[in-house]
């Protein structure tokens, strides 16, 4: 399929003015197939040849201007507009289009809990193409008018309010300019909760079996969403720029969720029918916080270009953390933004694939897809963060606010933001953007503490970038030596002009405190050893994540023994008590450090470490006084067990000795680690899933089929995946997560070799979200050998496999190359094997 190129989308967006769409879809033509019928009026500013984007099933007819259009003149989904004369033109699209099961353009799905059917469109980045005929480029903003024919006991939701005219037909209110992908609608019996706020309607909707579930959580999701929206409006000159705010909870959702103007999509996960942490709740209520910043940056005030995709996330995803600080009862987001996000912008920043955060060029809509990355959302973050502490928050808001005034319903560039801020202060923000919005990679930063009477500090920089941030000194408290007290912080900006005096030495000088910079940090060695000893007594969970980075940062750098880091674990997590450091850390050292950085010799021993820590992490808990870090330690243990009688007879009795009780997703946890370790069987799923026939039980029996022992299952599940094109996007991923297990790896060996070119032909056939589900999920990450690596180099040099697949591929391949010098053996080695340069 045909891809945008920069070139052509700047050619299209100087030719022509879109005004209006209209558009019509009947989602009562059957299973398989709706209707799509759109009314395009646009001006052309001159003479000239365009076309117009469209994946139909079938093209039936085109009109131009009341003159019919061959639809056989359709090639590889454009159809050319040719000899079109300057002025006011009409084009009418009538098609047939294919229902979605990939979570792309119109998924729909039936749930298995009640036979009920939903859809709902997912039209970024080209997915447009799949519903309705469109010039498909962000700048190229229109009013979109949509109207929806629907089975009558359903409710539609869309941009814009949507009134039920009788007969299935819902009208949805105009919206203002927006981008062709902003464009969404989701159908179906949905159960809803509506109220309004600031004179404008909410609603949260979700499918009608997880109702009690919604119901439940109902008045947090919406005291989040008004508070978030009331503080925006105390940052943001400009008011919300929609005429409602509705948020859908659906189905198979690929992403997190989407921006969609007035009606933004959530992956139903965040519909909790199991227990869960207050920390996973709080990131529920970050994805709606960054979700409504978008309404602002990014769909009031959209990019002209992918290049500038990371403007969007980067913005949304600072202001969802930081808003969600300022706003909610959550107080740690960026405690678990230092976990768990930047570690994924720091792991991205130093693949082979990484890239500036604002990219000097993306040629086309295949290239901007794979910047959808830790880069473009956390380091982005980081980098906004950063901006933020070096001009002040006053200063940045304005310069957010003139930025919004200027280019409203409308597009921007880079260079439009830039000089936005600038206008805002005296402070060079060009030279501070070719800094560190222009470069690559993660700057390294060491503290040298020089004692010649007073103590001074002198921060080495192996980098390039200017960064301001805090010094923290630490002392041992005396009454309790395992406990560290806070002396100071000391600003410093890196590069200094001098050292920095800090009196006398402290027990532990820890650069970046407060975690405002996008920078590795080191220890000098006394530091270093009270890390060792007293990490669990520092006071604040930020200052720890700080810590903990750093520590993960080594062992993949080959600076610290993965042994070490377990040790660290070991003595530490068993005192601490924030959850997103405790999920982080462990999951870190088991999904990291024992399934890949230890030799499988190694790792029986690293997981009854493990074993250890999750029951001394039970045992403090025993009390019922944290609920959250009990339930961590119990998915965790059940993740590591080695031996099935324990968690065997958690799933017999229902419960865990002192609690919890077993819910839905725990007894799932529970039988597909059993299966792994071949401790149950065909019977016990399929009586589990009689128990629990909801999707999410499909997806459970799905991945613990996949994990038995067998070569019967091993070859039923890798058929269901790369044979046929049944499974959805979350049956194919639920397949591949239970299908490679470290147990297992002679069992799955002939895999291995198989994967690359059934990922390749899989991807070609199902499009880029297929593609990424098969790199990220189906990919034999367990097989930490050379071998493995010189398929998959293969595989990058001859197999030619499509962008999303390549991108996925060479980072997974990079992290085993990476794997395999954290356990000694030879980069060079590595790298032949792989076939590509290491980083």
């Amino acid at each position: 399929m045909s891809v945008l190129t920069r070139d052509e989308a700047q050619l299209r967006a100087q030719l022509l003015d879109v005004h209006r769409y209209t558009v019509e879809l009947d989602l009562t033509t059957g299973d398989e197939t709706f209707d799509s019928r759109t009314v395009i009026r646009f001006t052309a500013r001159f003479a000239g040849d365009t076309f117009v984007e469209l994946k139909p099933a079938e093209l039936r007819a085109v009109t131009l201007d009341g003159e019919p259009l061959d639809p056989e003149s359709l090639d590889d989904g454009r159809l050319p507009l040719k000899n079109l004369s300057a002025g006011e033109h009409e084009l009418r699209v009538d098609a047939a289009m294919r229902y979605s099961h990939t979570g792309e353009g119109m998924h729909r799905f039936t749930d298995p809990s009640d036979g009920e059917t939903y859809v709902y469109t997912q039209m970024f980045m080209d997915d447009v193409q799949r519903v309705l005929a469109a010039f498909d480029q962000p700048d190229l903003k229109a009013v979109f008018e949509v109207c929806v024919k629907a089975p009558e006991n359903w409710t539609v939701l869309a941009n814009g309010v949507a009134e039920h005219r009788g007969d299935g037909v819902w009208q949805a209110a105009p919206t203002p300019p927006i981008s062709t992908y902003l464009v969404a609608v989701a159908a179906g019996p949905w159960h809803s909760v509506r109220t309004e706020h600031r004179g404008l309607p909410f609603g949260i909707h979700c499918r009608r079996s997880l109702a009690p579930h919604l119901d439940a959580d109902a008045d947090e999701i919406l005291d989040i969403t008004r508070a978030c929206f009331d503080r925006y409006h105390e940052k943001f000159e400009e008011p919300y720029p929609f005429d409602s705010y509705d948020q859908a909870f659906v189905p198979e959702f690929n992403a997190g969720a989407m921006e969609n103007p007035g009606l933004v999509t959530f992956r139903d996960e965040f519909v909790y029918r199991s227990a869960v942490t207050d920390a996973e709740r709080e990131t529920r209520a970050m994805v709606i916080a960054h979700e409504m910043a978008h309404m602002w940056f990014g769909d009031l005030v959209t990019l002209k270009w992918w290049d500038d995709i990371w403007l969007n996330e980067s913005f949304a995803e600072y202001m969802g953390y930081q808003t969600t600080a300022e706003a909610t009862r959550f107080t740690g987001p960026w405690t678990e933004f230092g976990v768990t996000r930047k570690a994924w912008g720091y792991d991205a920043d130093q693949r082979p694939s990484t890239h500036p955060v604002a990219p000097e060029s993306v040629d086309d809509t295949a290239a901007a897809l794979l910047n959808f990355d830790g880069i473009s959302y956390a380091k982005g973050a980081s980098a906004l963060r950063q901006l933020a502490t070096w001009l002040g928050e006053k200063d940045f808001l304005a310069g957010i606010n003139t930025h919004f005034s200027r280019h409203r319903f409308g597009n921007a560039t880079l260079a439009d933001f830039i000089d936005s801020l600038a206008s805002a202060t005296d402070r060079d923000v060009p030279a501070w953007a070719d800094s560190w919005l222009r470069t690559t990679g993660v700057d390294k930063l060491t503290p040298v503490v020089a004692a010649d009477g007073t103590c001074t500090l002198t921060v080495d920089r192996a980098g390039s970038r200017p960064h301001r941030l805090t010094a923290g000194l630490y002392d041992h408290e005396v009454a309790d030596k395992g406990r560290l007290v806070l002396r100071e912080r000391v600003d410093l900006d890196v590069p200094q002009t001098a050292p920095q005096p800090i009196g006398k030495r402290p027990a532990l000088l820890l650069l970046n405190d407060g975690d405002l910079t996008y920078a590795k940090v080191r220890f000098d060695a006394e530091s270093f050893e009270t890390v060792r000893a007293g990490l669990s007594g520092l006071p604040d969970p930020l200052t720890r994540a700080v810590v903990w980075n750093a520590l993960r940062d080594a062992v993949r750098d080959g600076e610290l023994p993965p042994a070490a880091y377990l040790e660290a674990a070991r003595a530490h997590l068993p005192r601490e008590t924030d959850l997103a450091i405790a999920q982080g850390v462990l999951a870190f050292a088991s999904g990291q450090i024992a399934d890949q950085y230890l030799r499988p010799e190694d790792r029986p021993a690293a997981l009854s470490t493990l074993t250890a820590l999750c029951r001394d992490l039970l045992r403090r808990t025993e009390d019922g006084d944290n609920p959250g870090l009990r339930l961590i330690a119990v998915r965790h243990l059940i993740g590591v067990a080695a031996h099935p009688d324990t968690i065997a007879a958690w799933l017999a009795d229902g419960t865990v000795p002192g609690g919890p009780e077993l819910d839905p997703e725990l007894r799932w946890r529970i039988l597909a680690r059993l299966a792994a370790l071949g401790a149950t069987d065909e019977a016990a799923i399929a009586a589990e899933l009689e128990r629990d026939p909801s999707a999410t039980g499909q997806e459970g029996a799905a991945r613990c089929r996949a994990a038995l022992p067998h070569p019967e299952a091993k070859r039923a599940a890798w058929e269901a995946m790369f044979a046929g094109d049944e499974l959805s996007n979350y049956l194919f991923t639920a397949t591949a997560q239970g299908f490679w297990q470290p147990e297992q790896a002679e069992l799955v060996r002939e895999y291995v070799p198989r994967f690359y070119p059934d990922a390749v032909s899989l991807s070609a056939r199902r499009g880029p979200a297929m593609a990424v589900a098969a790199g990220r999920w189906a990919f034999p990450a367990h097989a930490v050998d050379a071998e493995n690596l010189r398929f998959g180099g293969a595989c990058l040099r001859d197999a030619d496999p499509t962008p999303a697949l390549r991108r996925t591929l060479a980072d997974r391949l990079d992290d085993l190359a990476r794997a395999l010098r954290v356990r000694g053996e030879r980069a060079e080695e590595a790298e032949e094997a792989q076939g590509t340069p290491a980083e």
